[in-house]
């Protein structure tokens, strides 16, 4: 990666990594406002390249000594606090798109559930003693 860059060129990059994964987050959330599954896959594997990349130069940083005596100095403060916002942020955001994402699904399983079961309604069927059966096997679907 970046050999020879000091704490301050190292946090600005990972500042600007987080800005660029801030905005596929903003972006993911309008995809999946958007019901687009093409854009969205599109957009995931965009914001698990960024991820690696962030997560890179995180160990290359916790690696650099200089950080490490800079840190302890304090003269990394701002910096690191506008990092640990920003994070904290991008986590935020993330957790929204997952409640998008579950809330989505659990409608998906709303109204497979109320199709299955008008199905059903319509297909009910006798067997030889009498009984009700609800025809799903005709849809091919096996329980």
């Amino acid at each position: 990666m970046s050999q020879g860059l000091s704490p301050e060129q190292l946090l600005a990059q990972q500042l600007q990594q987080l800005q660029t994964l801030e905005k596929l987050i903003e972006t993911e959330k309008q995809v999946l406002q958007q019901h687009d599954p093409e854009a969205l896959l599109s957009i995931s594997q965009d914001k698990n390249q960024q991820l690696l990349a962030i997560e890179a130069l995180d160990k290359q940083i916790s690696l650099d000594q200089q950080f490490a005596k800079d840190k302890a100095a304090g003269l990394l403060e701002d910096k690191l606090n506008e990092i640990t916002n920003l994070l904290a942020h991008c986590q935020q955001q993330n957790l929204v798109n997952g409640q998008i994402i579950q809330q989505s699904q659990l409608a998906v399983e709303r109204m497979k559930t109320s199709l299955l079961e008008n199905h059903t309604k319509n297909t009910i069927t006798y067997d030889n003693k009498g009984k009700k059966s609800g025809g799903l096997s005709s849809i091919g679907i096996k329980a």
